[in-house]
């Protein structure tokens, strides 16, 4: 069935609940890399559950609506959308375990023409199971084959670029070659991801690594360069995904100090590419 914009833009979600384990945080801290070293005991923070914490971009898997876009009556061409940009503000730290409530909705839909798709922008409230605020998460899918509808409505964050100068510190970080095998385990399960099939129907040689973890990866190198391994200070967080990473690669993510932010981008250094970009993290000193 073809695409409708009002549709989507009034589309009803259910609350989704979602419980989660100390056994789920360590899993999902594994999933974005940490744990490389055996010997790192700041690392071992978010892997070991005597003084476990959770990592703060955790937030982005819990109480999640699922693949949604898969569902046959939304009329998107799930196997050619690609996630565009990431944001949530953090109410309070994530806990280690608990239970979570989800509230999604879409906040908007822009149309960039037949041949360009349209850009799609959610945000889902999660609260405690006490009703106690934890966080908002919001997000930008590009549906590359869903343009031409000519709908323009509601708005969404705009991403601010990195500063025009050298980072004050950059992070290599190799990733696995079962990286998205391991990372869909925190709950992503779009087949893109797992599928040679649906990777080539979507236009990549071979299935991608989730935007989610590589911005999971960027975080944990931030978190170890900048912020000494505390999870506290972090309130926001924004950025865009601009290209795909294949697992197996090496990731650098560069690191700009800015006046109660830390900006940051990643890329690929074997082959040029710049992944994440206009990345944002707001900070409480």
């Amino acid at each position: 069935m073809p695409i409708d914009p009002q549709a989507l833009l009034a589309r009803p979600f259910p609350e989704a609940r979602h419980a989660w384990t100390t056994r789920d945080t360590i899993l999902y801290a594994l999933g974005i890399g940490l744990g490389a070293d055996p010997m790192d005991r700041q690392a071992l923070r978010y892997l070991y559950e005597p003084d476990l914490v959770a990592h703060p971009t955790l937030v982005n898997v819990l109480a999640t609506p699922g693949f949604w876009a898969q569902e046959p009556d939304t009329g998107i061409d799930w196997r050619r959308l690609v996630h565009a940009e990431q944001w949530f503000s953090l109410d309070r730290p994530i806990p280690a375990a608990g239970i979570a409530i989800g509230r999604n909705r879409v906040t908007a839909f822009h149309d960039k023409g037949a041949s360009r798709g349209a850009l799609l922008a959610t945000e889902r409230t999660i609260t405690l199971e006490d009703g106690t605020k934890l966080a908002t998460v919001g997000g930008l899918t590009m549906l590359r084959a869903d343009g031409g509808s000519g709908v323009v409505q509601g708005t969404y964050p705009t991403s601010q670029r990195v500063p025009d100068r050298t980072p004050d510190a950059t992070v290599d970080t190799p990733t696995l070659p079962q990286a998205a095998l391991l990372y869909r385990l925190s709950g992503d399960l779009n087949p893109l991801h797992v599928d040679p099939d649906v990777a080539s129907i979507a236009g990549f040689e071979r299935p991608i690594l989730h935007g989610l973890c590589t911005l999971g990866i960027a975080g944990q190198a931030i978190l170890a360069t900048a912020l000494e391994w505390a999870p506290a200070p972090i309130r926001a967080l924004h950025v865009r995904f601009s290209a795909p990473v294949f697992p197996g690669e090496t990731i650098r993510t560069e690191i700009w100090h800015e006046p109660g932010q830390i900006a940051f981008r990643a890329t690929i250094p074997a082959r040029g590419a710049t992944v994440l970009d206009r990345g944002r993290l707001t900070i409480e000193r």
